[in-house]
C-alpha cells in the first residue's frame, strides 16, 4: 500500500483529479460506493496508461448497504463500475449497522477475498469495541482502520490499539478540510519553507499513518504530494502533538461511538 493516498470524497467528476494525481506520482486512490465516482476512478486509471498492478484502489460499503447478501452483491457492483477484476482494499465504511450486520458484512468480505475479488479487507471509523468484536468472533483482524486523524483529532486509544494489533491506520481529513489557519501550523510551515497542509501531511507520515488528502485543484494536488523531501524535527512533532482536542477537534462525521 502506498503510504500517501488520494481522496475523492464528494468529487463526483473524479476522473480529471485522479489523472492529475497519477501524473504527479500518486498511486493510491481512496473511493467509496457512496462517493458515486467508482466508474470515474476506473476511467482515470485506464486513461493514465498505468498498469492495473501499479495502482492501489480502495472502496467502501456504508452501513445502509451492510449485510451478508448485500455485501456480496455490492462488491460485484463496485468491480463492474470500476471495470476491474479485483480491488486492492475494501473497507466497511462505518460501524452504524449494529454488531450482527457488521459481522455478516465482514464474513462476506472474507469470502470475496478468498474468491480473489478483494486483496485486502479493512474497516473505517471503527472504535476499539468494534475491532474487538471481530477478534472475539475468531475472524482475521482487518488490515486497515481508516479514521479521522490530524493534530486536532488524534484518537489516541484507537491508534494505540491498531498499532498493537498490526492494523494500518489510514488518516482521513489529514489536512482538516482546509481549516488550517493555526499559529502552530503556520510557524512550522515558515520554518521549513512549506505550506501548512504539507506540514500536516508530514506529521501524519512521521506518525506512521497513511494520510488521504483530497483536492480537485491541480496545484494543490501537486503540492500535497511534495512531502517526501523534508522532515519535521522532534520539537515540531511535539508542538503538533500538544494540539489534540480528542473527538471535539474533528471536522467530519467520525461515528466511532455507536454501539
Amino acid at each position: 500500500m502506498p503510504v500517501l493516498g488520494f481522496g475523492v470524497f464528494r468529487n463526483y467528476e473524479a476522473r480529471p483529479a485522479c489523472v492529475e494525481a497519477f501524473k504527479v506520482g500518486y498511486r493510491h486512490i481512496d473511493s467509496a460506493q457512496t462517493y458515486r465516482n467508482e466508474a470515474a476512478v476506473g476511467e482515470a486509471v485506464r486513461e493514465s496508461g498505468l498498469n492495473r498492478s501499479d495502482v492501489f484502489i480502495t472502496t467502501k460499503c456504508v452501513s445502509g448497504d451492510h449485510g451478508y447478501r448485500e455485501t456480496l452483491w455490492g462488491v460485484d457492483v463496485s468491480l463492474r463500475l470500476f471495470g476491474f477484476e479485483y480491488l486492492d482494499l475494501f473497507l466497511i465504511h462505518d460501524p452504524m449497522s449494529g454488531r450482527d450486520k457488521r459481522l455478516a458484512t465482514y464474513q462476506a468480505l472474507l469470502e470475496c477475498k478468498t474468491a480473489g475479488k478483494i486483496r485486502t479487507i479493512g474497516v473505517s471509523n471503527y472504535n476499539i469495541k468494534h475491532l474487538e468484536e471481530i477478534r472475539l468472533a475468531g475472524y482475521e483482524m482487518p488490515a486497515v482502520n481508516q479514521i479521522e486523524l490530524h493534530p486536532l483529532c488524534q484518537q489516541k486509544p484507537i491508534v494505540e490499539y491498531c498499532q498493537k494489533h498490526s492494523i494500518v491506520v489510514q488518516a482521513y481529513c489529514p489536512i482538516i478540510r482546509g481549516q488550517i489557519d493555526h499559529e502552530v501550523f503556520s510557524s512550522i510551515a515558515v520554518k521549513h519553507n512549506r505550506d501548512p497542509a504539507q506540514i500536516l501531511l508530514r506529521w501524519s507520515l512521521q506518525k506512521g499513518y497513511v494520510p488521504l488528502p483530497k483536492s480537485a485543484t491541480p496545484a494543490r494536488i501537486r503540492s500535497n504530494a511534495q512531502v517526501f523531501d523534508f522532515e519535521l524535527d522532534d520539537d515540531d512533532m511535539a508542538r503538533l502533538d500538544t494540539l489534540d482536542k480528542g473527538k471535539a477537534g474533528g471536522v467530519s462525521w467520525n461515528p466511532i461511538d455507536v454501539d
